[in-house]
Parts: structure tokens; sequence; C-alpha cells
């Protein structure tokens, strides 16, 4: 990730050159600079991810969506407020590669704009790219657990495929179970099955 931090490529993508608010964040819309988040009220870039990456997220997506109560909603690159500043200080938002998400949500954001919030979320989860994986497994970890999300699950393309599920362990942040490979399937926060090997064909 590039930290647009400094005044001259601020203004270049017409990205102000102070740290953000998570409003202001919101505010900013879509940018030109392309794929965005909010760290600590910095503006970070990414570049595109790779084919495999997009290609594993679809077919999770596909493998979900059908399994879901019909309370939620699968959401791919959205952006949502972790909650890990007071309001009017600067802001940290995540844009991960999926989300399974409260439906009552996206109609208070429909309504109302703004932006998804953490307690929305009921699971979040990353594709770890070759160039992400301190990122994934260690940066978003701690901050997926400091805002509460109760469920993040990591998925490593790098055969054999894996998936690493954490949940919420109290103030000890998030416990995270063996990384599974073939199969993986819970009951929480929903049922699901997911075949790990698919995300790869």
């Amino acid at each position: 990730m590039i930290a647009l931090s400094q005044p001259e490529p601020a203004r270049r993508w017409g990205i102000p050159d102070h740290l953000l608010t998570i409003e202001e964040y919101a505010a900013l819309g879509e940018t030109d600079s392309g794929f965005t988040e909010l760290v600590e009220g910095r503006v970070v870039m990414s570049p595109s991810p790779i084919p495999d990456h997009n290609d594993a997220l679809l077919e999770l997506a596909q493998q979900v969506i059908p399994q879901l109560p019909d309370h939620l909603k699968v959401l791919l690159d959205t952006d949502v407020d972790l909650g890990l500043a007071p309001r009017g200080r600067p802001g940290h938002s995540r844009r991960p590669d999926l989300m399974v998400v409260e439906r009552t949500a996206l109609i208070r954001v429909r309504k109302m704009r703004g932006m998804l919030r953490a307690e929305e979320v009921a699971v979040v989860v990353e594709i770890v790219s070759p160039g992400s994986r301190r990122t994934d497994y260690q940066v978003k970890h701690d901050e997926y657990a400091d805002a509460g999300i109760p469920h993040y699950w990591i998925v490593d393309i790098t055969e054999p495929v894996s998936l690493v599920a954490c949940h919420q362990a109290g103030e000890f942040g998030y416990m995270d179970a063996a990384a599974v490979t073939g199969t993986f399937a819970t009951d929480v926060p929903f049922p699901v099955k997911l075949d790990l090997d698919a995300l790869l064909s």
C-alpha cells in the first residue's frame, strides 16, 4: 500500500493533504486513484489484485451466497468504518475483499448514506496476495479484532488453498483456529461449507 500523506501526491489525486476523519473520507466518493483505504487518517492506495485473487474472491462469494440466512448479505470491496477513533478525529476505514453484513445495514446506508459500520459486520474475509501477507495476517487481524468484528476469515491462495478462521475471544482479541485445507465447515455465525480447492479453478 502507498500512503498518500505528502501534500503533492494528495493534491494530484484530489485528496486533502491533512489527516481525514471518516466523514471527510466518505465525502471523497470514488477517487481517480483507484482502490483506497483510510488508516489513522491517511489515505492509502493499493494496486489492482492479481487475477487469481479476483477469481478466488468471485468463487468464494458464489459459494457463500446460497448458504446465507435471509437476514445476511454478501458485499465485495466495500468500505467499512472500523470505529477505532472518536468522531471528528482521524479515522480508520478498510475495504475488505468480502464481508457478510446485516441486510438492515444496507437499508440504513441507502437511506442515510455514510458508511457501513463494524458492528453491522458478521464476517470479514481477506484473500492473501503476495504483497498483502503481513497486512492480512497481522495488521488487519488486529484492526478487525479491535473493531469488534466477530469473525475474520483469512483465505490464503498459495497452494494448497487454506482458510484460518479467527473469532472474538474477549479481551484477548481474536482466537485463531488452525489453517484448514480442502473443505472448511462451520456453524458460526451461520452454517456454511466451502470447497477451498475450487477457489483456484
